[in-house]
């Protein structure tokens, strides 16, 4: 585990707030291009990190993590939607929640792209290497196919009606599931793996 310099910790904070406001913006932005002005009307179509951040889930949280089980767990403060709004019915809501995780994947490459053709040892290199690490960690943990996580209402628009029914049951209990499968399922080593897997695929 990376040891806990201020350049670390300055550099997981900063990219908390990029990853997320970027994250978020993403599902609003998609939400509104496929018909539903919900999140545009809540101002969360914006790059302003404090419409999106909650200091708790998206700060505290994640370095806790970090520090527990060395993969970061955070959220931001949902963004709205209304799903009888969006074309496409459930496959819209789909997109939408995709397009939050693939915005945290598409950054991880462009960093990928910018850390090879920055001095190794810098500041900046050190800054770019938690930054891709974080974004592939968002990307990997917000596909886990539990609600509320976006991987389950992507899942949930090709699911047959017993798995739907199940998600609904579960949403509001979902948090605490994911944390139970972290502590005690092995779910912490399984998004180890695939998160160095997807950085070994980067460029």
């Amino acid at each position: 585990m990376q040891s806990l310099t201020l350049i670390y910790i300055v550099s997981v904070i900063v990219s908390i707030i990029i990853s997320l406001t970027v994250h978020e913006f993403m599902h609003a932005y998609t939400g509104h291009l496929l018909g539903d002005d919900t999140a545009s009307q809540a101002g969360r179509v914006s790059f302003n990190p404090f419409d999106h951040i909650d200091p708790l889930t998206t700060i505290v949280l994640p370095i806790v993590t970090i520090l527990i089980f060395g993969v970061p767990i955070l959220a931001a403060k949902p963004v709205p939607f209304n799903p009888e709004r969006l074309k496409y019915g459930d496959f819209g809501a789909a997109i939408v929640s995709a397009a939050g995780p693939l915005s945290n994947l598409a950054l991880a490459i462009v960093g990928a792209l910018v850390a090879q053709v920055v001095t190794a040892g810098t500041t900046v290199e050190q800054f770019l290497s938690t930054f891709i690490v974080l974004n592939v960690a968002v990307f990997i943990f917000n596909l886990i196919p539990i609600p509320p996580l976006d991987g389950s209402r992507v899942l949930y628009a090709f699911a047959p009606e017993p798995v739907r029914d199940l998600f609904n049951q579960i949403e509001r209990f979902g948090i605490i599931i994911i944390f139970a499968l972290v502590l005690y399922g092995g779910l912490g080593g399984v998004l180890t793996n695939l998160n160095q897997t997807v950085l070994n695929l980067l460029p």
